[in-house]
Parts: structure tokens; C-alpha cells; sequence
């Protein structure tokens, strides 16, 4: 162990493990998560910073709880704690051993360790790997920089570790955290106060601890978050160099948020502006900024990889009210910032599966519909999304219609749905009909 003082540092770890099993949890809200647990395979949770890693670990040790699993036979520890000093390799084995020292059944009956922060331990995917083949205990690893992204998982582990993408609250988790019941739907209050808050939610976001925040606080702490990122997961981290490139280019990231994004294009602009960059550069900054989950990018729905290459991208924020935080305009913008919460919900529903599963559509006239959900799972037809803030004037209506139309043309048998902020009903077109549903509404479903 890299921990000063020899056999007073293991009394220190020895110590902090047992004050666990008897420790209370803090009080949580639930989370709609649910990680695969399966056999000879570790859990890892992946995402941005603050999205509530380290607490949706705290929940599943209480489901564990809960469920009737001995506390020591469940153990979590944070590596970053302050009392381990640099853990290395040795301090992972340690830990091992005193936990199966603490409960001896959990070597022989199996047992459950959370391994929070482990991106401080160089070379931790050793002995992970090790413990997923040698031991019975399940591993969940979290971690909190972009060594700890899915792709590096992946390469990592060498298929034995499972992702599970932890972002902001979806609007269910929302309602729960501001102290309401979102499957509570029986009256017409009811239905008016988780709209109010489906309409709070697209405003402020779903970073936990910022639930109830001031809007001051709130907006300081979002661009504060973003600060850190820049500064621990791209430059830091890349080594990035040009700084001031990489600020503009999430200043200009946030303002095409829900909207497409053209590097080539952008580039023109900062040469314009006096930056010495290159397209090159710029994907690179780009590409990092989406593998520390600042933001996603969508490409156009096409069978030809060279017209996903050559076209430009879609791009959304992390959070809508992350969006709202670092662009001027970006609160009073609705139509993006309910579009960039319908694509976080798609997402939320396809995990992983949704870096390749969704896209945006463009019809043969041009017409584009936001979203299109091509389902990896058998049986399961197109899905084409369409987000809208109304459909109150004809205009409206008349553009919806021959966009959802001339997509379902397009796939026979594929469903249509129109995410409106307000408005319910069916939209009736020459090749089908398509669903008109609340965004509150439509985001409570399961």
C-alpha cells in the first residue's frame, strides 16, 4: 500500500471499511437504474461529473440491503478518501483481503464491493480483471474523470465489464427529488402540478444537488461544473494547448444546441475571429468534449457511412438546464431545450445502445424529423420522434404533417410520435397516424 505508516495504514483502511457496515445511508432518491449484475462481469458507472454516480451506488447498496443481503457482506469504499493516502495496486488487494477478514462468507457465498473513484488507482483495470475471474463477489466501479469512459471500459476489461450511463435526472427522478410522485396521476391537479414541473425541469435541469437551488446558485455551480471538465477531462488530461479554441468551441457548441453543428463551418468563423486552429484540432476537442459527456452528437439516419461522415451532426447538452447556463439565449430558446430533453430520455431508455441506435431524419424534400430509433433488439420496428412545442397554427401542422408522413413512407410499420410541450391527440397523415402527447406525460411512460 501506498499509504504511510505500514500496519497503521491497514488498521486506517481496515477501519473505514468496518464503520461501513454499520454506517447509515444518506437519504436518496430513487433512480431509474438498473445495472445488469451479471455473472463474471463488473457494473461500471460512466458519465459526467456530479450526474450522481456515487449515489446511485449508495442506492443499489441499499436495494442490496434491503433485499435481505447481509451489510458485511456489501462493501463500498472511496478511494479518493483523503486517510488512504496515493492507493495503488497493493491498497485494491488489501482491500480485498480485509473484506473477505470482515465477512469470510462473502468469499464463499459471494459478496458485493463498490469501488468508488477508481480512476486514482493506477492500473486498477489489473486487478479488476483479476477479481472478476478469480473471485465470487461482484465488482461496481465508479469514478468521476474520462478515465473512466465506456470506450476505455471496454478496452479495459476486455469484455468483463458492463456500462450503465448515469446522466442528470430524467424528469421522473426530478419530480421525485422536488418531493412529488410521478406516477400520481389520478386528478386534474395532479396532472397540472407535474406539468408545472415537467415546464421547471426543461428550465433548471436534473444535476442532483442542484434540485431547488437558487437560479444565481444554480447557473454559478452549471458553468462552474463545465469549468472543471474543461480543465480536468480535456486539458489536463489531452494536454490541450489551444485553450482559447476549446472555449469557443463549447461556447459555440451550446449555442447550436438541438440544432446541427458543422466543424468546416465553424472553423471559418473562429479564423474570422483572429484563432489560429484547424478543422483536425477541432474534431479532436470535439470528440474529447463528448467522451467526458458534455455533450452527444447525432448523426444523420443513413445506411452509408460516408453520408453520416460528410454530413454534420446534431448536438446536445448533457442537461437542459446546463444548456440554459452557458448559452445567453438558451433559456428563452423552448423548442431546444425540449428537444434536447426528449433526445436525454431516448437515451435514458437505450443506455449504451443509444450512441448508435438514434438518429435524425431527413426526408427526400428535406423535411427532418428530430429523431429515429432504430432498435438493435428483434421484432422491434422504427420509431420516429418528433419534438414540437406546439401545434396551434396551421403552419405548424402542415409541416409536421408532411415530415411524419413522408418518414412513415419511408419504413412500413414504423410508429410516430409528436412530443408536444402542452397538447395531446393524434396528427392524421396520408401514411399514417402519429401520437400528439405532453412531454410530461410522454416522459413518465415507461
Amino acid at each position: 500500500m501506498a499509504v504511510s505508516g505500514g500496519a497503521s495504514a491497514l488498521l486506517t483502511l481496515e477501519q473505514i471499511m468496518r464503520d461501513f457496515t454499520v454506517a447509515s445511508l444518506p437519504a436518496l432518491v430513487h433512480r431509474d437504474i438498473e445495472p445488469a449484475m451479471m455473472e463474471r462481469k463488473a457494473d461500471v458507472f460512466v458519465g459526467m461529473r456530479r450526474s450522481g454516480k456515487t449515489y446511485a451506488m449508495l442506492e443499489i447498496i441499499q436495494r442490496l440491503r434491503e433485499s435481505g443481503v447481509e451489510a458485511d457482506r456489501i462493501m463500498y469504499l472511496n478511494l479518493d478518501d483523503d486517510r488512504l493516502g496515493r492507493p495503488d495496486l497493493g491498497t485494491l488487494d488489501t482491500a480485498l483481503e480485509t473484506f473477505f477478514r470482515i465477512a469470510p462468507r462473502a468469499r464463499s457465498e459471494g459478496g458485493y464491493l463498490f469501488l468508488d473513484e477508481i480512476q486514482v488507482v493506477p492500473e486498477w483495470e489489473r486487478f479488476c480483471r483479476r477479481v472478476v475471474d478469480t473471485e465470487v463477489i461482484h465488482l461496481f466501479l465508479g469514478g468521476s474523470s474520462s478515465r473512466l469512459l465506456s470506450k476505455e471500459v471496454a478496452t479495459a476489461f476486455r469484455g468483463r465489464g458492463f456500462t450503465t450511463e448515469i446522466l442528470p435526472y430524467g424528469l421522473r427522478e426530478f419530480i421525485r427529488a422536488s418531493g412529488h410522485d410521478p406516477d400520481d396521476t389520478v386528478g386534474s391537479r395532479q396532472r397540472s402540478t407535474l406539468a408545472s414541473l415537467a415546464d421547471r425541469y426543461l428550465a433548471v435541469g436534473g444535476f442532483p444537488e442542484l434540485v431547488g437551488a437558487s437560479d444565481f446558485a444554480r447557473v454559478q455551480t452549471l458553468q462552474g461544473y463545465v469549468e472543471m471538465l474543461v480543465m480536468k477531462d480535456v486539458v489536463e488530461r489531452h494536454g490541450t494547448e489551444n485553450v482559447g479554441a476549446l472555449r469557443a468551441l463549447i461556447r459555440g457548441l451550446f449555442a447550436a444546441n438541438a440544432s446541427q453543428f458543422s466543424v468546416s463551418s465553424f472553423e471559418g468563423t473562429l479564423r474570422s475571429q483572429g484563432f489560429r486552429t484547424t478543422k483536425v484540432t477541432l474534431l479532436s476537442y470535439l470528440d474529447h468534449l463528448a467522451d467526458a459527456y458534455l455533450v452527444f452528437l447525432v448523426p444523420i439516419d443513413s445506411r452509408s457511412a460516408k453520408t453520416r461522415m460528410v454530413n454534420p451532426r446534431k448536438v446536445y447538452a448533457i442537461d437542459p438546464g446546463l444548456a440554459s447556463a452557458m448559452h445567453v439565449g438558451g433559456a428563452r430558446n423552448r423548442g431546444a431545450l425540449l428537444e434536447n430533453a426528449v433526445y436525454l430520455e431516448l437515451r435514458r431508455r437505450l443506455g449504451p445502445m443509444g450512441e448508435t441506435a438514434i438518429a435524425y431524419h431527413r426526408t427526400p424534400s428535406g423535411a427532418e424529423v428530430d429523431f429515429v430509433i432504430d432498435s438493435p433488439l428483434p421484432g422491434k420496428e422504427r420509431d420516429f420522434v418528433q419534438a414540437c412545442v406546439s401545434l396551434s397554427d396551421a403552419a405548424a401542422i402542415e409541416r409536421e404533417t408532411k415530415a411524419i408522413a413522408e418518414a412513415l413512407a419511408s419504413a412500413p410499420g414504423a410508429t410516430a410520435t409528436i412530443v408536444t410541450l402542452a397538447e395531446a391527440g393524434e396528427l392524421q397523415t396520408p401514411a399514417g397516424v402519429a401520437r400528439i402527447v405532453p412531454f410530461w406525460q410522454w416522459a413518465l411512460e415507461s
